[in-house]
Formats: C-alpha cells, sequence, structure tokens
C-alpha cells in the first residue's frame, strides 16, 4: 500500500543529488551524469519504501525520459546544424562579414541586440543560439573577447526575446497553464524584462568598453584571422541567405525540425558545390563534424566542431537528468515538497515570490525548463485563486522563475545545450548573462514594493496590499 510521502523523505534525494553533483563537480572536477543517476537511485528507493512497484516507479522514468525527447530531436539537428554550417562556409561568411562591420568595443551590445531581435521574430532562443550565437561566439573570440562574456550576451538577447515573443513555445505555455491571455501575459512581463534589458546592455557597454581597451588582441590579430579564413573558406554574402531561410521560415510559423532541415540540407549542398568537398566528407562533417588545420590556432578552435557526434554528451545528459526528474514528479516527491512550501506562503507576496524560487528550485532538480513551468503552474494555481491574485501573476512569476534560470543549471537541459553549442560551460557564462538573473531579482524586489502585484479585482488591490505588508 502506498504511503504519503513526507516533506523530509522527499527531500533526500535531492540533497543526495545536490551533494554528490557539488563533490563531483567541484571537487573531481567531473561530470553531472553520476551524481544524477545516484540521486535517481536514490529517490527509486525512497518510491519503494514509500510503496511504488518497481514497474511504477520505471514507467515514471520513461515519462521524464518522454518529455525531453523533442529536445532531443532538437540537440541532434542543431549539431547537424552546426557541422553543415561550418562545412557550407556559412558560419565562417557570417564571421568574416560580422568581422568588418562590428566595432569591438560595440560588439557585447550589439551581438545581444541583434540575437534579441532575431528570437523576438522566430520565437526560440535555442534556434537563435545555434545560428546566430554561433557566429557571434567565433567574431567575439576572433576580437579577443572572453568566451563567457559573448556566450553571455548572446544568451541574454536570446531568452529576451523567446521571453516576449508571441511564437515562444514556453511564453505559450505558461499562458495556456495559467489560463492567461497571450498578450497579456507577455504585456505583464514587460515590467521585469524591459528594465532587465536596458540593465544588461548598459553593463555589455561598459565591459566591452574596457575589455577593448585592455585587450592584448590587435587589429593585426584580426586581420589574421580574416585572411585564415578566405583563404580556406569560399566566401559570399550569397551564403548569408541559408540562415535569412531559416529565420524566415520559422517566422512564417514552419515549426522548428523542418526548417533546421531546411538549413542543414542547404549547408550540406553549400560544402559540395560552393566549398568543393567530396559527398564522403560532407557526409562526415553531418557525422563526425567539421576538420581543419589552418595553422591559426584562433581559425581551428572555432572551425573544428559540429555534427551528430559532438551532441552525443548532451543527449546523455539530458536523458539521465529527465529520469531523475520523471522520478520526482510521478512518484509525489516534487508535489510533497511543494506543498510543504505553500504552508510559508500565505500572503500575495510571499506567494508570487515562492513561485520564483520554486521554478528555479524546479530547474534544478528536475534539470527542465518545461517542467519548472508545469510543476508551480499547477501546484499553485488554485492558491492563485483563493487570495484572488490575477492568472498573470502565476505566468509572470514561472517564466521568470524558470525560463531564465535554466541556463544556470549544468545538467538542465538548457544548460548542456548552450554548453554543447556555444562551447562554455554555464559556471563560466553565469556571471555575464545578465538579464537571466536580472529578471528574477526584479521581479521578486517589484513583488516585495507592491508594484506588480494584480489582483483579479481591481478596486480591492489597495486593501490587499496592505494586508499583504504586515503580514510579509
Amino acid at each position: 500500500m502506498k504511503k504519503d510521502i513526507s516533506f523530509w523523505f522527499a527531500l533526500l534525494p535531492l540533497i543526495t543529488m545536490i551533494t554528490a553533483m557539488a563533490v563531483t563537480i567541484v571537487g573531481l572536477e567531473g561530470d553531472p551524469h553520476i551524481p544524477l543517476m545516484i540521486g535517481t537511485a536514490v529517490a527509486a528507493l525512497m518510491a519503494m519504501k514509500a510503496g511504488f512497484k518497481w514497474n511504477e516507479i520505471e514507467e515514471s522514468m520513461y515519462k521524464g525520459i518522454k518529455l525531453a525527447l523533442p529536445a532531443v530531436v532538437i540537440i541532434i539537428l542543431v549539431g547537424l546544424t552546426i557541422g553543415a554550417w561550418i562545412g557550407g562556409g556559412i558560419v565562417a561568411t557570417m564571421v568574416f562579414y560580422g568581422l568588418k562591420i562590428m566595432s569591438p568595443s560595440f560588439f557585447l551590445v550589439s551581438i545581444c541586440v541583434i540575437c534579441a531581435a532575431v528570437s523576438l521574430s522566430i520565437g526560440s532562443s535555442w534556434s537563435t543560439m545555434a545560428t546566430i550565437g554561433v557566429a557571434g561566439m567565433g567574431i567575439g573570440l576572433s576580437m579577443g573577447i572572453p568566451a563567457a562574456m559573448v556566450a553571455g550576451a548572446v544568451i541574454s538577447g536570446a531568452y529576451f526575446g523567446d521571453k516576449l515573443s508571441p511564437l515562444s513555445d514556453t511564453t505559450n505555455l505558461a499562458a495556456g497553464l495559467t489560463g492567461t491571455d497571450l498578450f497579456e501575459h507577455i504585456k505583464c512581463m514587460l515590467v521585469s524584462t524591459i528594465p532587465a534589458l536596458l540593465i544588461s546592455l548598459i553593463v555589455y557597454w561598459f565591459l566591452g568598453r574596457n575589455e577593448v581597451e585592455g585587450n592584448t588582441a590587435s587589429f593585426a590579430d584580426i586581420e589574421r584571422t580574416m585572411a585564415s579564413l578566405q583563404e580556406n573558406f569560399v566566401l559570399s554574402p550569397w551564403l548569408l541567405i541559408v540562415p535569412l531561410a531559416v529565420i524566415v521560415f520559422v517566422m512564417f510559423k514552419v515549426p522548428a525540425i523542418p526548417a533546421l532541415g531546411v538549413g542543414i540540407v542547404l549547408g550540406f549542398f553549400s560544402q559540395i558545390y560552393v566549398q568543393g568537398d567530396a559527398w564522403s566528407i560532407a557526409v562526415s562533417t553531418l557525422q563526425n563534424g567539421y576538420v581543419i588545420d589552418t595553422g591559426n590556432h584562433m581559425v581551428d578552435e572555432l572551425f573544428n566542431g559540429g555534427g551528430i557526434e559532438a551532441m552525443m554528451y548532451t543527449v546523455s545528459l539530458t536523458i539521465v537528468a529527465m529520469t531523475f526528474g520523471g522520478v520526482l514528479e510521478n512518484t509525489g516527491m516534487l508535489q510533497a515538497i511543494v506543498q510543504q512550501i505553500l504552508k510559508w506562503a500565505k500572503t500575495a507576496k510571499r506567494l508570487i515570490i515562492t513561485t520564483v524560487l520554486s521554478s528555479f528550485a524546479t530547474n534544478v532538480s528536475c534539470s527542465e525548463q518545461y517542467i519548472s513551468i508545469v510543476v508551480p503552474a499547477r501546484m499553485y494555481a488554485k492558491s492563485y485563486e483563493d487570495q484572488q491574485l490575477h492568472s498573470k501573476n502565476l505566468s509572470r512569476a514561472v517564466e521568470d522563475g524558470g525560463t531564465l534560470t535554466s541556463v544556470f543549471v549544468p545538467w538542465n537541459t538548457c544548460g548542456v545545450f548552450i554548453f554543447a553549442t556555444l562551447g562554455v560551460h554555464a559556471f563560466q557564462y553565469a556571471p555575464y548573462a545578465i538579464l537571466n538573473f536580472t529578471v528574477p531579482l526584479l521581479s521578486i524586489i517589484l513583488t516585495l514594493l507592491g508594484k506588480s502585484i494584480i489582483y483579479r479585482h481591481p478596486h480591492k488591490t489597495t486593501a490587499r496590499l496592505k494586508q499583504t505588508e504586515k503580514t510579509i
């Protein structure tokens, strides 16, 4: 017979996993796979002790993995895209012309704004990072700007657009789960997202200016990089049609998989008919990634990569992470933790702040951005209704705490995707992904000040705010 799972009972697998993660990553400089598997094993033992049969626990693992399958397919397609675009000279062309027109001191601001505009247009942070972001990394590194800074600016821009785009899956998910009108939800998020973007751009301007002043990379280094690109690739503005085509397809609501598929095919044929490589080399690039030896360390570092094999680490980590998350979610452990938290969240301010923090905690524990939206939205919905809070408070809180913070967790699907795509670890780019941590902080501050709390009956707002301020 199944027993009710207690708070401390449910917390033990999380504590075990986080402890194992700290020892493995910080102490042993290892990978997060084994700590997640240890956490899964402890969660399974706890579930069995609570009365779950093994076949039920196994099924919960499969349910978790099933949630990650769309992400796994996208990750593999992104590996194919990067390989095809490097082999086809598309990335080299974007880097070459980017170096010609972008000023190093304004590069971080420029790449953040460009990624924000593209992501806002197509509604996908992952597609933006896999296309514009990869080229941006090449341009920034060629200018001598640290990879962590470039990745932070790319991520901030990509997630700004993803968060506010009506085409974004997470934006639609948060609005749909909470029963909030999509455009009301987007409008509500502006209060924390727009100031966060402005803060980010100001910081990137200072970082870019200071980096150029103390930069050891000279314009001669940039010239050498551009010369190496011209020697080893056929560069043409016509190749820019390939990324443009992908962006246009997604803007016209073509799903991500066929849109990326078009980009892969165009990149593949570009490698054969523009770069002049043999069919066998182009096929090998899709599988194993592009291989080049120019004698220029910077170019070799930038253009050796891509392909399916480069994404297998990411795929394996995604599957392991979602196995752990599946056990926590489907055996009721996560619900037991949330119910305990609700005993504290008895006021509007506490409830909204708790939602933001819970969404981040779910990113850490369940390793999936979508779960960080789904679980808190489902668990806290009744509490928001009981306190007469408008549903847009809930939809904004799960986005502020869930969508944006997923990038800071190295074993989260977003963290592993960024590592595989941009080549920078979450702990390295975290200080520079300014928008992603500024938004949840602003959300909490505005809530504490009572500036962003919206009630279903506006005339009751003042009285409720006064009551809330007394009890927080």
